[in-house]
């Protein structure tokens, strides 16, 4: 196992948490094994990883980033992660505020919806 691959493990269970990488890789097969190395490497040893920019505002910017490209799906999951990256609700709408003005209300507009929800979730324990 590369030192980006323990990195980027390291990392991924610091901002998703414990249990969502641990279903993660419990679901895993040989079939999406490349995949889920690739993610692991790049996304989260590389670019989550650095220390350029810190955890909050790399969260801002890709939840930003998945509404304004209609990636929804993922949305949920990063609003979560919220609480492990010192983004605040606050953060959050600003950055589909700039997603409303820059890539679309519709898109923004959904994505407000999925992290209304997600963090009432979250309020209420699950």
């Amino acid at each position: 196992m590369s030192s980006r691959h323990e990195d980027g493990m390291k990392t991924r269970r610091s901002v998703l948490g414990d249990a969502h990488v641990d279903r993660a890789e419990a679901a895993k097969t040989a079939f999406d094994a490349p995949f889920q190395a690739l993610i692991t490497e790049a996304a989260w040893g590389t670019v989550w990883a650095d220390e350029t920019i810190s955890r909050r505002e790399r969260s801002m910017l890709t939840l930003a980033l998945l509404a304004a490209t209609g990636n929804f799906e993922e949305i949920p999951m990063h609003v979560r992660a919220t609480a492990n990256t010192g983004a605040s609700k606050e953060d959050v709408m600003q950055a589909f505020l700039h997603v409303a003005i820059y890539a679309g209300v519709p898109k923004a507009n959904h994505a407000i919806k999925l992290a209304k929800a997600t963090f009432a979730e979250m309020e209420a324990g699950g």
